[in-house]
């Protein structure tokens, strides 16, 4: 846009020699101290419209800005889940080692990182677990609601969580003699934020604890076992 600034002190000459070279400008000195030469119209309504808007273009600029800045009100980030497996051979019957993992409640016993288990008396297939343990100089603590799936007798024990912490897992038992069989633990979590750093030393550390887990189990499930009458 090519715009033309009057001043007084130039005189009336320079306006009136501006004119007769465009006579389409019939302004006065008097009415404009700017004149814009073939855009005036464009520029008027670029101006009405700041005012009608309510707000200058600046103002729109540091509005654009400060929500570029700002975060959003919901903005979930995708935690990473890691799978867990380990397994074990057990010196009691497939019955007999299913029959012990069923019993939710007595789980603290042999997992070293499960401080208890509930189970909720109006609706038995839902509890509440707790855990407890130092991971890498940390001390954690989480708990969760866990619902347990239907379970296939003698071979597969599985649940999810519902709230808290965020995991599932299943049991399986393989019958290796009648008596003794094959125990594997599938446990898959999201790592919590606190983990994150170690989140790649993490799941041998787990694994390593799961498979104590099953030593000790085997330990418990032989014991109970030597208690049943044999036939």
């Amino acid at each position: 846009m090519a715009a033309l600034y009057f001043h007084s002190a130039a005189g009336k000459a320079s306006l009136e020699a501006v004119a007769s070279s465009s006579p389409s400008l019939a302004l006065r000195p008097s009415q404009s101290k700017t004149l814009c030469i073939g855009s005036s119209r464009w520029w008027m309504r670029r101006r009405w419209e700041g005012k009608a808007g309510g707000i200058s273009s600046s103002s729109r600029a540091r509005a654009r800005a400060r929500a570029v800045a700002r975060p959003a009100l919901f903005s979930p980030v995708a935690m990473e889940w890691q799978e867990c497996v380990t397994e074990l051979e057990v010196d009691v019957p497939c019955s007999v080692a299913y029959q012990c993992y069923s019993e939710r409640e007595s789980i603290p016993q042999w997992m070293p990182f499960i401080s208890s288990v509930k189970v909720l008396e109006d609706k038995p297939d839902l509890s509440r677990w707790s855990l407890k343990y130092e991971v890498f100089g940390r001390n954690v603590e989480f708990s969760w609601l866990a619902r347990n799936m239907t379970p296939t007798k003698n071979q597969k024990i599985h649940w999810r969580s519902l709230e808290g912490l965020p995991n599932r897992g299943a049991v399986r038992f393989f019958p290796k003699t009648p008596s003794s069989c094959r125990v594997q633990l599938t446990v898959a979590y999201e790592i919590p934020e606190i983990l994150a750093p170690v989140g790649s030393a993490l799941k041998p550390f787990m694994e390593g604890l799961l498979l104590k887990g099953l030593e000790r189990f085997a330990a418990f499930a032989k014991e109970r076992n030597s208690k049943i009458p044999q036939p």
